[in-house]
């Protein structure tokens, strides 16, 4: 492999990267327009939004995670020419995000009022944190068809679209939260529960903005995607979910673990429970960048086997994770420098602000293992191979990552108790593992790819 072939790649990679890079930026800062917004009206508003975007958000990103199967599916399809093969799969996850999304809003009303009887808060926090809720969900459809349009874009590398349209989002998304926040222009005063009506709204507009883009789009004309409209086809959801479960359960166990972190640490104080958020805040930006790269990834690497071109598809895996490695330097090294200035973005405490860069100093440690491991695994949902993913997440975050930071943020076994630094520290041993394993495993599966033997369901030209 030569160094104009590394560029060559870096190049083709960045040009997929880059929109997807901004459009997740833009979905981070539609939440943070939310918590400013309601917390100008009160702190009260403020936590019902933070409280009920925590229970939503990993609902909501679980559906995501079976969608995100779409893209390497349809990548593969486009590689070896089965562009009819593109259409049936789309329509058909798209039954699949329907179903799911119409369960959510039944089992709101289903368990929410048993469990609103049951849940213990100030009465103000409970009923904002509950209408917030009972309004997103209905937005759950549009945001859910809205994702299989753009898997399906994607899947073909075109990015763009999901840039604009996150870029319209964000402009319909502000002054929205402020009719309904607000009660302006004859709009109901909500407070932040304004902000899951607000959230609805900009779902459903971002779906139908995808809607005319891939109905009009000349540039997908040759896949004629609604001559493709059925009804459900169990045969091909099954196929579906058996590569979409894996992703939405790997992507489950990495989003709880930073959330039972937080209640864990809730006994130590605000003051450490503020300071490990504006860490977590941080690095989930950082984290932005490594996974925009890993959907690249998968589209690349889905082409390439496809097209049955095994060995470019292993270049661009390689090449991936020297481009990985390279950004890493650049951002561990920014976090290490300006961990303070980043700290008092967030917040003034002195306190939260000195503590928060410390906990930042171990953030930029694990951003070298964050970058291998997500686009490590991005590159095995490019050949199709999920459930390792699962299994491979499941033994790094939660019976690696979360044992080391409990015997060394709880317990005196091995030091004296270190707190939020043995769960961050923790962090640091869970996504290692997770980056040495995905890695091994992508070797196996480009080794057995050499061999002719590629994951079940595996699409190339003959």
């Amino acid at each position: 492999m030569t160094l104009d072939k590394f560029f060559t790649d870096t190049k083709d990679l960045l040009k997929l990267a880059y929109p997807i890079l901004i459009a997740q930026l833009i979905q981070n800062l539609m939440s943070f327009a939310d918590t400013v917004m309601a917390g100008r009206v009160s702190a009260t508003d403020m936590a019902a939004v933070a409280v009920a975007s925590s229970i939503w958000l990993p609902i909501i990103l679980t559906i995501y995670g079976v969608i995100m199967a779409l893209s390497a599916i349809v990548s593969q399809f486009a590689g070896s020419k089965k562009f009819t093969n593109i259409g049936h799969s789309t329509i058909q996850t798209g039954w699949i995000a329907l179903i799911l999304s119409i369960l959510v809003i039944i089992a709101y009303y289903l368990f929410i009022p048993v469990i609103e009887t049951s849940v213990t808060l100030e009465p103000e926090l409970k009923r904002l944190m509950f209408d917030y809720l009972g309004y997103i969900v209905w937005g759950g459809p549009g945001f859910c068809l809205y994702v299989v349009l753009r898997n399906f874009a994607e899947g073909l590398s075109y990015t763009k679209p999901t840039m604009i349209i996150s870029i319209i989002g964000l402009l319909i998304n502000i002054p929205a939260n402020y009719i309904f926040i607000y009660g302006e222009f004859g709009a109901p005063q909500l407070g932040g529960a304004g902000c899951g009506i607000a959230t609805a709204i900009v779902y459903w507009a971002m779906f139908i903005g995808m809607l005319i883009y891939v109905y009009t789009s000349k540039k997908l004309s040759h896949i004629n995607l609604f001559k493709s409209l059925s009804w459900p086809d169990f045969g091909e959801i099954s196929n579906v979910l058996k590569l979409g479960v894996p992703i939405a359960l790997s992507l489950l166990f990495e989003v709880s673990l930073f959330s039972v972190v937080a209640i864990i640490l809730a006994p130590f104080g605000a003051e450490i429970v503020a300071s490990h958020q504006v860490a977590i805040n941080f690095s989930g930006l950082v984290f932005m960048v490594p996974l925009s790269i890993a959907m690249a990834v998968t589209i690349k690497v889905g082409f390439a086997v496809g097209e049955n071109k095994l060995q470019q598809a292993k270049d661009m895996c390689t090449n991936s994770m020297i481009l990985g490695f390279i950004i890493a330097l650049f951002t561990a090294s920014g976090t290490i420098i300006f961990r303070e200035q980043i700290a008092l973005i967030y917040t003034n405490d002195v306190g939260v602000v000195s503590l928060a860069a410390k906990l930042m100093f171990l953030a930029a440690l694990f951003q070298f293992s964050d970058f291998i491991q997500v686009i490590s695994a991005g590159a095995l949902r490019g050949y199709k191979d999920t459930k390792a993913i699962l299994y491979i997440t499941f033994v790094s975050y939660w019976l690696v990552g979360l044992s080391v930071g409990l015997i060394l943020g709880v317990t005196d076994w091995v030091v004296p108790q270190t707190g939020p630094y043995g769960f961050w520290i923790g962090f640091i041993f869970g996504l290692t593992t997770a980056a040495i394993l995905l890695a091994w495993r992508l070797k196996v599966i480009q080794k057995r790819a050499e061999l002719g033997i590629l994951p079940k369901g595996t699409v190339i030209i003959p």
